[in-house]
């Protein structure tokens, strides 16, 4: 049983991006914002995998959340069944994100890999000014990881053509930004059936349909297209669901530093409102216009805490291609990708891998993405 070391990093407010009228324009500011309603989550993630026939190597990465402003992760253990592992950690050196990797030779049927932390995580709220956003017009080349074109997150003409067509005049990244999600909640339907479960914006473009990953590759793609600082971070929402997994958008806002958005959640939640015959037209309208302050705003629940962030890189130690994203693992047969299994797709039978999972809260919590009440 391996149990990864924890680092205790104070959970204090960070100082402002701005200092002493300078702009600190740096992607490793830690993460500003106001934050509020802390809960603890004992967690008990596993993923069982099942490998081919006569498999000789079976390869399995499984995330290690980190400790950061907003979440701190105590008492991390790994441990394997029915072959004993130890995990080899290891960090890959685009984005920090950080595996426990484990190596099975001639495995006999599933296997089992198991990580249990507990950790504690907060309500954040950024409160963005859009009057307070200036325009950047060149990023420090640090940024580069971030305004990149990838193969699943294109900078090219057709993407290019959609931005500029949504916004067609730039002024800062808060409005601007706010465009693009509009326009994708307005273009893209949720669904598990169709999806590509990789944050696929050309999937999104060219389907008009997926679920949270894809709305958030295509906001990535075209904001990047214009010029804006931008990524998806992976996740975990530690109440019963099929799948746990669940993706959402950061953005580099200045003075803001890195914000949180779910551009997906935030559409559910507005459907979800116009459906309830509970409430009168005119209650409808105060709490869709309230639900779409919060998102503009800048917000992020404490029923989901990261996993990973970025996309389009090598794992540590290198897998046999690059990842766009990694959900809850990533597991190699052999050299060959195990395909990802979406437990929420209804018409889904066959699951070369599958998520256990359970959680213990401090304290009862509600989705605020479920329960339009939050808004209240």
């Amino acid at each position: 049983m391996f149990r990864f070391p924890v680092y205790a990093i104070p959970l204090l407010l960070t100082v402002p991006a701005f200092a002493h009228g300078q702009m600190k324009l740096d992607p490793n500011l830690p993460y500003q914002g106001v934050k509020s309603s802390p809960v603890s989550f004992n967690v008990d993630l596993s993923a069982v995998v099942t490998p081919p026939y006569k498999c000789k190597v079976l390869k399995i990465w499984m995330p290690i959340p980190p400790s950061d402003t907003i979440q701190e992760v105590t008492g991390s253990k790994f441990s394997t069944f029915p072959m004993k592992l130890e995990a080899k950690v290891g960090m890959e050196p685009l984005y920090g994100n950080r595996f426990a990797y484990f190596e099975f030779h001639n495995p006999q049927g599933a296997q089992m890999v198991r990580h249990q932390f507990t950790i504690k995580t907060h309500e954040v709220r950024w409160n963005i000014d859009t009057a307070k956003v200036p325009a950047i017009a060149k990023w420090p080349a640090s940024f580069g990881p971030y305004l990149r074109g990838e193969p699943l997150i294109p900078l090219d003409e057709r993407f290019a053509k959609v931005a500029t067509s949504i916004v067609s005049e730039r002024t800062n990244a808060s409005q601007d930004l706010g465009k693009i999600f509009d326009w994708v909640q307005r273009t893209m339907k949720y669904s598990h059936v169709e999806c590509s479960l990789q944050a696929s914006a050309v999937h999104a473009l060219d389907k008009k349909v997926g679920h949270c990953s894809d709305y958030h590759g295509l906001c990535t793609a075209l904001s990047r297209n214009l010029g804006y600082p931008t990524r998806m971070v992976y996740g975990i929402n530690p109440t019963p669901k099929p799948s746990p997994s669940h993706c959402k958008l950061e953005a580099f806002i200045p003075p803001y530093g890195w914000v949180c958005f779910d551009v997906s959640e935030t559409q559910l939640l507005i459907a979800k409102i116009g459906k309830d015959e509970t409430l009168d037209e005119t209650a409808k309208k105060k709490l869709v216009a309230k639900a779409t302050e919060r998102f503009l705003a800048g917000f992020r629940d404490n029923t989901w805490f990261l996993q990973t962030r970025g996309s389009g890189y090598d794992l540590e130690p290198p897998a046999k291609h690059k990842v766009n994203v990694v959900r809850t693992i990533y597991a190699e047969a052999d050299g060959e990708t195990l395909p990802e299994p979406d437990p929420a797709n209804p018409v889904q039978r066959a699951f070369s891998w599958m998520t256990l999972h359970h959680y213990e809260a401090s304290r009862k919590v509600v989705n605020p993405f479920h329960d339009w009440r939050s808004l209240e």
